[in-house]
């Protein structure tokens, strides 16, 4: 999920602070707050904190009573899947818990995806995993970086497109999310694991003989050890 429409710098800002505030616990679900005092608090206009307001009840943080406010909301009631959310919770002191969420989720959607890929990519699909594992491999001796951070992004999201699974592919902008936090938050080395290059490698060529099982257990591979090397990280 994005933030639809043009946004300025200060309503960007506001709904991150606000955001992040939230997801760390900073407001707890059922504190109130009005739109008129986040606005003088912040020195932003009524307006921007108003939109800011209605971003951050898209994401399912907060809903706004009449006469009484801007009420946050318990977390079940969040979009966790909203990559602007997985991206506040990896900011903060829930980052552990979130990538433990997230690599479940992981561990789940994408080796069947990579299997379902394996029967249903088209041809142009299956040249262009193998060709983004072979700008992976170009890269690999900069994995910390963003040229090799983007292959493995469109990779990712390509995989779950060519999985013919609408809602699979639905969660690329999750599984984006989760790539781009472990760059950011320097959860990821700066030389590539050579085995989880390869199985990139095995994924793609998989797919493209039609091989489901063997798609599966590569990807399969590649979640475990990405759940792993985060957790070697972030000790």
């Amino acid at each position: 999920m994005t933030i639809a429409g043009p946004a300025s710098p200060v309503h960007d800002s506001l709904v991150a602070e606000l955001g992040r505030a939230i997801v760390d616990g900073e407001h707890p679900p059922g504190s109130r707050m009005l739109t008129v005092e986040l606005a003088s608090e912040r020195g932003v206009s009524r307006s921007a904190a108003r939109e800011a307001v209605r971003v951050l009840e898209s994401f399912g943080l907060v809903w706004v009573r009449r006469k009484s406010g801007v009420e946050v909301r318990p977390r079940a009631d969040w979009n966790v899947y909203a990559p602007e959310v997985i991206a506040w919770r990896l900011a903060g002191p829930g980052r552990d818990e979130q990538l433990r969420e997230l690599s479940q989720l992981r561990s789940v959607i994408e080796p069947l995806a990579a299997g379902l890929a394996a029967g249903t990519a088209t041809s142009e699909q299956k040249v262009d995993l193998v060709s983004l594992v072979v700008a992976m491999g170009q890269e690999d001796h900069e994995a910390d970086r963003e040229r090799y951070l983007t292959a493995d992004i469109r990779f990712h999201r390509l995989l779950l497109e060519a999985s013919g699974n609408g809602m699979l592919a639905a969660l690329g902008g999750t599984v984006e999310a989760v790539l781009r936090g472990r760059t950011a938050h320097s959860l990821m080395p700066h030389v590539a694991d050579q085995n989880a290059v390869q199985w990139h490698r095995d994924v793609a060529f998989a797919v493209a003989s039609g091989d489901a099982d063997a798609a599966a257990v590569a990807m399969r591979n590649i979640v475990s050890e990405a759940d792993e090397a985060m957790q070697r990280a972030a000790e």
